[in-house]
């Protein structure tokens, strides 16, 4: 089945939900082309998830797509926490931070999250990092939403297929943001988009959606041309004016000395998530000992906002894919025309 029939859209393209970098607004831009237009939820509190709906709704009556983790919450990690403490100290003492302060919550989807979003009805539901229980995915459906997730292996398409999803993301290698992995935590198994997508088309019989390192038209129809359904496109997205990341954060993705060079890391958060390198990363190497996510994050934060006080990225997630030539300084909707202009009517 098309996309545009199974979500009720005019162009297959998803926005990649991007949390922390993007709200409502970039959402409404997509949309407002006719693709599909994402919000990253996880880092919501529930007021906070309430209103971007009511503000949505109010701005658009087009399909939305809501994005939500599965993790399972980490126990406590006295040891490890004290031990990643230990690595940040002399960071610590450079920028005169004293206090361990907190990060933004990252909840898993759960009975409370579905109660505040249920009476929007949302056309979209994605999960990264698996799925919630076969309870909370009944109730989800229910409400007539459509539900995708992310794999990054055959076996996990195949996992997600037999527990009712109705399109499934072939997340490769080369994405920006956390990878979406949730049956093996070994990224040797991983491997690039146009490598995994052809065998999730193969393996499954539900539509499968192209993401990471598409950036441009070209892209689109390489991936179209290999069996997907739709594409997912988040770091072309990244400097438009819709989207909410620091100016750091821009100056590094226009940098062509510094966005030639991303790694996974697992620094930022405790999982592993791709993003241009930075010193914490050279220094600490990219995949180091932190606890697990999300507990690394409220190590980082302070440390994060001290620097980016003294205009210092060196401790901020720059999250990017692989292909940052992509991203272009012009509204999200005319990119999102421009990347789909081989869909578009005359």
């Amino acid at each position: 089945m098309l996309i545009e029939q199974l979500f009720g859209i005019e162009l297959p393209l998803i926005q990649a939900p991007m949390a922390g970098a993007q709200g409502v607004p970039l959402a409404l831009a997509v949309a407002s082309a006719g693709a599909l237009g994402s919000i990253p939820c996880a880092m919501l509190s529930h007021d906070k998830l309430k209103l971007a709906l009511e503000s949505f709704r109010r701005q658009s009556d087009r399909p939305v797509n809501l994005n939500f983790f599965c993790h399972k919450p980490p126990e406590e990690q006295v040891e490890r926490l004290h031990a990643w403490l230990q690595q940040l100290a002399p960071y610590y003492r450079e920028f005169e931070v004293e206090d361990l302060g907190g990060g933004a919550e990252r909840r898993p989807f759960d009975a409370e999250v579905a109660a505040v979003i249920e009476p929007f009805r949302p056309e979209v539901v994605s999960f990264h990092f698996g799925l919630p229980s076969t309870e909370l995915m009944l109730r989800v459906k229910s409400w007539g939403t459509k539900v995708i997730a992310s794999a990054t292996s055959v076996a996990e398409a195949k996992w997600l297929e037999s527990r009712g999803v109705d399109a499934i993301i072939a997340q490769g290698l080369e994405a920006g943001g956390h990878r979406g992995h949730f049956l093996s935590d070994d990224l040797t198994e991983h491997s690039g988009t146009f490598a995994l997508l052809p065998r999730l088309v193969q393996a499954v019989k539900v539509p499968v959606i192209a993401a990471g390192g598409i950036a441009d038209a070209a892209g689109v129809q390489a991936a179209m041309a290999l069996g997907a359904a739709g594409v997912q496109v988040g770091t072309a997205y990244l400097l438009c004016p819709e989207a909410e990341i620091s100016e750091l954060h821009r100056q590094a993705l226009k940098d062509p000395q510094m966005n030639r060079h991303t790694a996974l890391t697992n620094l930022y958060s405790g999982r592993p998530a791709r993003g241009i390198m930075t010193r914490l990363m050279r220094e600490l190497g990219p995949l180091g000992q932190a606890p697990d996510f999300p507990l690394a994050a409220n190590a980082i934060a302070p440390l994060r906002a001290a620097a980016e006080a003294r205009d210092c990225s060196d401790f901020s997630p720059l999250w990017c894919g692989q292909n940052p030539e992509g991203c272009r300084e012009i509204p999200a909707a005319d990119l999102t025309r421009e990347l789909m202009a081989a869909f578009i009517r005359a």
